[in-house]
Parts: structure tokens; sequence; C-alpha cells
């Protein structure tokens, strides 16, 4: 008989770091990563002008370096930048650089550093990848943040290593769960700790809604933590096509049969109803460039820069004067995660 995978869902009861240790703990962590390997821990830090909900907190990643750090050789803190977005600017305001200083714990842009070109076995998009070698050199615990998003409904583990490309991966949008399939067949995390303390609803991954969720997950099997999420989140798993293709790379499991949830003793399973995402106006634009036959003119001339002045704009407008400063404000009252996120508030 096959055994289950196994994902973990613990509810945050005294610190979230607490929770996050109990919630790795669960699922057996330190049979997955070894001893005295260096280690990367990918987090989702995608945006300059994040709200609470939009990347992992600076909370869960003290918890999870606060669990491995005796275990594992060096951590290294790993992300990239995106084509619209300074992911140093991010970091320098996340809280994160207090907590990789506090722990030695060394900060990577994968952007900057050496990559190599591997070869794909079975890739439908990518039959060769660039990767970092970080990546390949190191056991990698990935950690991203339950959120909706307008192009794959859900993203969790699975979509937080699209991360792990070139800048320019939102040329492969339109094709985009195969292209996570071949990314996560080569990546292979290790172990994903899932940030569901404060998650994102609506518009996501940025300009959404931040949603109390007051728990952490973990798992060694990316997809199965990711049909899990999409099950809280009130999305049928076997209807997300990313989830579904990187299932049947054998990436994971998606079938919510093959998995066994191990939540809080007498708690009674964690059933959610979130607002699904529909496109932004930055990304309802770009999903009708990329379908219209004049698609070279607007992403392979100098008119994409000026698209990315445009979108860098409308998110400052947003920000600014249209919600970013009432979703932040909403998480500020909160009496718990409110003084948590505060202190990030400030650096920002």
């Amino acid at each position: 008989m096959t055994t289950k995978s196994r994902v973990s869902l613990v509810r945050v009861k005294g610190s979230v770091q607490e929770a996050v240790r109990e919630a790795m703990e669960r699922i057996d962590w330190r049979s997955r990563l070894e001893k005295g390997k260096p280690t990367s821990l990918k987090v989702n830090l995608g945006w300059e002008l994040f709200i609470p909900g939009s990347i992992t907190s600076p909370w869960v990643l003290e918890g999870v370096i606060q669990t491995i750090r005796d275990h594992v050789g060096p951590i290294y803190l790993v992300e990239s930048d995106q084509v619209l977005e300074r992911i140093e600017v991010a970091y320098q305001k996340s809280g994160m650089p207090e907590i990789c200083a506090r722990y030695g714990v060394t900060w990577v842009n994968m952007s900057k550093s050496e990559s190599v070109v591997i070869d794909v076995p079975g890739g439908v998009v990518f039959p060769k990848l660039e990767l970092p070698r970080i990546l390949l050199e190191t056991q990698v615990v990935t950690m991203p943040v339950m959120k909706t998003h307008a192009k794959t409904v859900i993203t969790g583990a699975i979509k937080n290593q699209w991360g792990c490309i070139s800048k320019l991966r939102h040329n492969y949008h339109l094709v985009i769960s195969d292209a996570l399939a071949d990314i996560n067949s080569m990546v292979r995390p290790r172990l994903a700790v899932m940030d569901a303390t404060v998650a994102l609803e609506g518009n996501g991954p940025k300009s959404g809604i931040p949603r109390i969720v007051d728990h952490v997950l973990a798992s060694d099997d990316i997809v199965a933590i990711d049909a899990v999420q999409a099950s809280i989140m009130g999305f049928d798993p076997s209807s997300i096509e990313h989830l579904q293709a990187s299932a049947a790379r054998n990436v994971g499991r998606g079938s919510l049969s093959d998995i066994e949830v191990l939540g809080d003793r007498g708690s009674p399973p964690l059933k959610l109803k979130f607002i699904p995402a529909s496109h932004n106006l930055v990304s309802r634009i770009e999903e009708l460039l990329r379908r219209s036959r004049f698609k070279w003119f607007f992403f392979d001339t100098p008119i994409f820069s000026i698209m990315l002045f445009g979108a860098k704009f409308w998110y400052i407008i947003w920000d600014t004067f249209v919600s970013g400063n009432k979703r932040w404000q909403a998480v500020l009252d909160h009496p718990f995660y409110g003084p948590l996120w505060k202190t990030v508030r400030k650096g920002r």
C-alpha cells in the first residue's frame, strides 16, 4: 500500500515561530533535510510595494531558521528580480535583513548570482533551463504565501519556484502550467513551509485583500501542500491546471485522496471560501496583448519599457490613493498580527 503524502496544518496558538516548528515536526522534517548540507530558503518577495499577505512574513522565516539551523549547514535566503520589481528593495523593506543578521543567514539575489544551463528530461516548455547554481548545490526549502492568483487560481509551493528563472519569465505566462512543471521537476524542493498567517484573496498575487487565516502548513510534497491549500481556500484542486500538470510529471500528489492532513487534534477541517482573483488592470492588459497578433510590437521593442513604466505607475497610484493603505490598516488593527506587521510598516 502506497504511503500517503502528509501535509501538516497548525493553528498559531502562541507565537508564529512555535507554529512553524510544530508544523515542521509533524512531517518529520529531519528525514528530508540532510544534516550539515547547505540549505536555500526560497521566500516570496515579489513586490516592492507589498501589503500583508503578499510576501512571506519575517516571523515565518525566523521560525524555519530557528528550527533547522542546528541541523543543516550554511543557510541562504534566496529570491530573484522580476521585470517590474527590484527584489533588493523588497528585501530591505521586508524586515528580513535583521533576521538574516541575527542568525548568520546569507542573502542571495539569484538574478545576480552564477547560473548554469541544464537539460530538462521530458520538458514541455523548457528542453533546457538556466537555473541559479545555488539551487542545484543546496537543498531547497520553499516558503510560499497562501494567495489567490489571476493567472493560476492559487499561488503556493509550486508557483513559488517561478522566481527561480530569469526575470523575463513573463514571456511564458500563456504556458505557465507546463512551465512550472518543468521548473519544479528540476528544482525539487525538499520541504515546503506555507505562510497562511495572513493570506491574500481577491486580485492576487499583489493587489488582493489580506485575510487572517492564522495557520502554518508544511509538507515534503509541494503538490500535496498546494492541493490542501486549494481545498482550504474553497477551490477544487483537480481543476487547477498547474497543480495537475506538476502531479502528472511526478513532482508530487495532486489528489486529496492521496494526502493525509495532520491537523490540530479536535479541530474541524479548515474550510474557507476565498474571493477568487480577477485580472487587475495591469494583468488584464498584459493578457490581452500577449494574445494579440501584435504581441511582438509590445514585448520585443522599446515599447515594452513604456509599458513597464505604466504598470509601475498604476501600482503606485493603487497603493497610495486607492486601496493599499486601507488594506494595511485592516491588518494593523488586528490584535495579534497588527503589532507584528507594524514593525515592517515602519521600514516600508
